[in-house]
């Protein structure tokens, strides 16, 4: 059961480590500056990935639900599929794990190099913060970029699918538009997308703890990079399903 204590240890820590992070994000001074400076990272430099991402993604679905929907006379249910389906579930997920992908590795791969090369204890010895400084922007920025990356998703596969689709049928972008937003509410939209800031929260902390906690040296590097990765997309999808029961559980008539 050595494994079962060790679980529960990285829980307690990285929790605690979370803890941290919310309650010096409330309290001054604020790192404006160094937050700017990581929206930039994590926001800018993703947005290429996201687009694209949620192009193909939207043409592909198009393509695999067309022909099962012709079969049953539903070919008029094309535009709704393909914006519930993205709205809902797959921008957000699909986007929180992109980030976890490209943001995640590269916040814990940078923390620990700070760490190895003793860059961290350099800023502590000029009175500032290290904490505070280096790890709290970086969290912050990914719960901010997040759901605004997630609508460049959406809005991605929506252009996707509906050129996939006018392709096959020459259906026209008012009739696609009308046909995808009939069947969606803004509970089934404001929910999903919002999840994602605690996606971002969870990229963030985990990412940030590896990094800054590592005590390998340069091997840690490598470690703190494959770890963030890893942990925090298992950790997007489990949350994914607690936020999902959530969701259905304060909008039980609105929610897909």
């Amino acid at each position: 059961m050595r494994w079962l204590a060790r679980i529960f240890e990285f829980v307690g820590k990285v929790g605690a480590f979370g803890a941290r992070v919310l309650i010096d994000a409330a309290q001054p001074p604020f790192e404006f500056a160094q937050l700017s400076r990581q929206l930039a990272e994590v926001g800018n430099k993703s947005i290429v990935l996201i687009v694209v991402s949620g192009f193909a993604l939207g043409a592909v679905m198009t393509l695999h639900t067309r022909s099962t929907l012709v079969t049953f006379g539903a070919a008029a249910m094309i535009p709704a599929v393909q914006a519930v389906s993205f709205f809902v579930e797959i921008g957000p997920l699909v986007a929180g794990l992109l980030l976890a992908g490209r943001v995640g590795s590269g916040i814990g791969a940078v923390l620990a190099n700070m760490r190895a090369s003793e860059q961290i204890d350099a800023i502590e010895s000029l009175s500032i913060n290290s904490f505070k400084f280096l790890v709290v922007p970086r969290v912050l920025a990914c719960v901010i970029a997040l759901p605004l990356l997630t609508l460049f998703m959406d809005f991605a596969g929506l252009v996707g699918g509906f050129l996939s689709e006018a392709m096959a049928s020459h259906i026209s972008p008012e009739l696609y538009l009308n046909g995808a937003f009939d069947y969606l509410q803004w509970s089934n939209f404001i929910a999903p997308t919002l999840k994602t800031a605690v996606f971002g929260f969870i990229i963030g902390s985990v990412s940030s703890y590896f990094g800054y906690t590592t005590d390998k040296g340069a091997k840690g590097v490598g470690e703190a990079a494959t770890n963030s990765v890893v942990i925090s997309s298992l950790l997007i999808i489990v949350a994914d399903v607690l936020l999902i029961k959530c969701i259905f559980f304060l909008f039980p008539d609105t929610a897909i």
